[in-house]
């Protein structure tokens, strides 16, 4: 049993003899399950401990870097502030960089003027520049979360998010059984296919959607910004009469409902991301079927974590794949 403490550290943690906790640890006979249950609960005792021991005094600076419209980035800085305090007896502190529009210069260069940092959390777009970037930072000590899209050519220490493929996929699925022997089309909005996440979201839906035969209509480089997303979808609309579905990747779902109410044309099907204040409204409105959710909370708290981890402040544990929570208007947490 792979453990790092000493037999009597363990022995004092569990109140059995140090004979008991050597039988336990070398998988002898004759101990009691009981007994081995025990020992194993003295060990994690012993290593959250260690943990606190390790974090105690200690301080964090960490950087939030993300080019996303405001309505997620302001929804993913409360999470993150409401975080910070659970790692306790560490102070962690957050800086936010966060903007809605912009290049790949800007993003490689924002980036590259972050000093004194401790770790990023990172939603940038999948180009070299940005990969360079990340590898510098990385070289010079400074890990690097990738988070809702990765970037996983660069040395970025861990992704944190959904499945994106299975995410697209999981639409389709959906999209196909609620339009059941409807003829409809789908409309698909992006915000910027640089994000790979977002790619990764629409292939798994045209992937899945694809025996059902029906035609797929996209609307991208909007940046998820409103204005932008309404003027796109009304065009889109006119030049295609069949389109009475949509599968939301990058945002802005108030402006799209507002390009069917403007051309007075019925969405059937209506399936977006992400609980923000605009999609929890449409969502008790009845303009919008279901929302592919995360916990942006325990998103935060594992992408801090993961930082953490790199600095030997925390015990290290693997990044499991954030689970997608199919939300609707009758399980819309509070």
């Amino acid at each position: 049993m792979a453990h790092r403490f000493k037999v009597r550290e363990i022995a004092q943690q569990s109140g059995l003899s140090e004979a008991t906790v050597d039988r336990v640890l070398n998988d002898r006979p004759g101990v009691r399950a009981a007994t081995r249950a025990e020992v194993l609960h003295a060990i994690e005792d012993l290593d959250k401990q260690r943990s606190q021991l390790r974090l105690n005094g200690r301080r964090f600076l960490l950087d939030v870097v993300m080019q996303t419209p405001r309505r997620f980035s302001d929804a993913f800085r409360a999470a993150v502030e409401a975080e910070l305090p659970a790692f306790a007896p560490a102070m962690l502190r957050a800086r936010f960089h966060l903007w809605e529009s912009g290049s790949t210069d800007q993003m490689a260069d924002t980036l590259a003027r972050i000093k004194g940092s401790h770790g990023i959390v990172l939603k940038a777009q999948d180009e070299p520049e940005v990969a360079e970037a990340v590898d510098r930072l990385v070289a010079a000590g400074v890990p690097v979360v990738t988070y809702t899209t990765d970037i996983p050519a660069s040395a970025r220490c861990a992704y944190v998010g959904i499945d994106n493929h299975g995410a697209g996929t999981t639409a389709a699925y959906l999209m196909d059984q609620w339009l059941g022997d409807t003829p409809a089309d789908v409309l698909i909005t992006l915000s910027r296919t640089v994000f790979r996440g977002e790619a990764e979201r629409e292939v798994g839906f045209r992937t899945a959607l694809r025996r059902s035969g029906r035609g797929i209509v996209e609307v991208g480089d909007s940046d998820g910004i409103d204005a932008t997303i309404e003027r796109l979808v009304i065009d889109a609309l006119e030049r295609n009469p069949d389109v009475a579905a949509v599968y939301s990747v990058g945002g802005g779902n108030t402006a799209t409902v507002a390009a069917f109410d403007q051309l007075g044309r019925a969405c059937r099907v209506f399936i977006a991301h992400d609980l923000d204040a605009d999609n929890r409204r449409l969502l008790r409105e009845g303009r919008i079927s279901a929302v592919l959710h995360n916990d942006l909370r325990a998103d935060a708290r594992l992408a801090m974590r993961l930082i953490l981890q790199q600095h030997r402040a925390l015990p290290t544990e693997p990044a499991r794949p954030v689970p997608i929570q199919v939300i609707t208007p009758y399980n819309l947490p509070a």
